[in-house]
Order: C-alpha cells, then structure tokens, then sequence
C-alpha cells in the first residue's frame, strides 16, 4: 500500500526551491539521507529532506557550499551532542571573524590618530625652527612617554613590532619619528588587551589594506567584510529552524559506560 505521506522528488524541488536534478544531485552527495523506494520503484521522500535542504542553503550562504556539503552530511553520522557542537562551532567561527575585522578597525583608527599626531608634532616644530634630528627619542624617553618599561621596548624590537633607528657603539637606541610612532600603535593596541601574534597580525593586515589604496580604502574593506559577515550570520540564522529539526530527528546522546 502506497504511503500517501511520502513525497516524490518533484515535490521536494518544489518545497525546498532546487531542480529536480539538484535534489537528486544533493542526494548523492550525502546533504539529504537517501530516500526510501516505493513498491514501484520510485524515490519517497519525508519532510526531513526538505528541511535538510532548506537547511543546506542557509548554510551554503553562510559558510560555502563545499564546506556546508561537508557539514551536512556529516550531521547525518552524529549524535544530537555532536551535531550541535558542530553548528555551534560556525556560529563562533563567524562570531570570531567579526571580532577580527573590529579589531583590525580599531588598529586602523590607531594608526590614523597617531599619523595625525605626528604631523602635527612636525608642523609645531617646522614653526619653531627645530633642528632637523631633534624629534628622536631615546628608549628611556621613549618607555616614559609610553608608560612601558624600557624592556618592554626591548621584547618589542625582538617581536619585530618596533626597531629603532640605529643603535650606536654604545648600544643606545635612538628611535626616529617613524619608530616612536610604531611604538605609540603596539602600546595602544597592548593597552587594549591584544597579545603580541594579535598585534603583528594586524599591523600586517592593515600595512596590505592601505598598500591597496590607503587608509581610507581600507576602512571601505573592512566595512565591506563586517557587511558580509553580517548577511552570512542572517543566513545561518534563517537555515536555524530547520538544522533544530534534523536535530531532532537524530540519535540521541550516548550515555557513559559504566564505570
């Protein structure tokens, strides 16, 4: 006896806005469970698969479709814990792509404030005729106008975050405008809580930003990736109620062996 629940593979298309081609395509490539046959040979489909579907192209926007493939085909071999873990993980991973680009926003603001600020240490000294050389520091004068220690400065230069301008004979720094400028960036960046791979790797990323079309190109791109990051987020929250119900729909949790 036909079960008149069951769904031909037209209908599914038709629920879940893919080709037919696509769906039987998804199918093989394990997004769906495969569907049962009927006495006639024809697939059946339940409402799982259209909302593993459905499923799939919010995933799909938020994190690619190779990877959401990958990922919803997998869901189908875990547990309910493992399952959620899974999603919880693109959830977080997008959360922490966010955080990144603020982040890089920030050093960028900090790099713009303190080029400002040095223009206009020039410009005060341009109008009172300093000698030219005069705007170097040494790495006590330095470390107190940061607020750091002076070996603090020292673990920098060996991060390769600030190097001096020269050391002389005597292995005194002297650090130049450029140098005492770069240090004023770590120590806002330190200041705000960034560990030192953090901070490299945000001067690294802003120093590629502005060699593409400067400071102001940059903050277009770093826009442009809190925007994308925003939709990507919409998508998964879309494809939320569906991924609950496959959810559901799976083993439950083993429990511990016995001790």
């Amino acid at each position: 006896m036909a079960d008149d629940s069951a769904l031909r593979t037209v209908d599914v298309a038709r629920e879940s806005g893919y080709s037919v081609q696509q769906v039987r395509d998804l199918e093989r490539l394990g997004v769906i469970p495969a569907a049962t046959r009927s006495s006639n040979g024809y697939r059946a489909y339940a409402p799982v698969h259209v909302q593993a579907l459905r499923a799939y192209r919010g995933l799909a926007g938020a994190i690619g479709p190779v990877a959401a493939r990958q990922l919803m085909a997998d869901l189908w071999t875990r547990t309910v814990t493992e399952a959620a873990a899974a999603i919880n993980a693109v959830h977080v991973g997008l959360a922490r792509e966010r955080d990144e680009v603020l982040r890089a926003q920030q050093a960028l603001w900090a790099i713009e404030s303190e080029a400002a600020h040095h223009g206009a240490v020039e410009a005060e000294a341009a109008h009172h005729g300093a000698a030219e050389g005069a705007d170097t520091m040494t790495i006590t004068e330095l470390a107190a106008a940061l607020g750091v220690r002076t070996s603090t400065l020292r673990f920098w230069e060996r991060e390769g975050l600030v190097a001096p301008e020269r050391v002389t004979s005597l292995r005194a720094r002297r650090y130049d405008a450029s140098s005492i400028g770069a240090a004023r960036i770590v120590a806002a960046l330190r200041g705000s809580g960034y560990g030192i791979p953090a901070v490299r790797d945000i001067i690294d990323s802003l120093h590629s930003l502005q060699e593409g079309g400067g400071p102001e190109r940059a903050r277009h791109i770093l826009v442009e990736r809190l925007d994308r990051i925003a939709a990507r987020s919409v998508e998964l929250l879309r494809a939320g109620a569906d991924l609950a119900d496959i959810l559901d729909s799976l083993t439950p949790a083993r429990a511990p062996a016995p001790a």
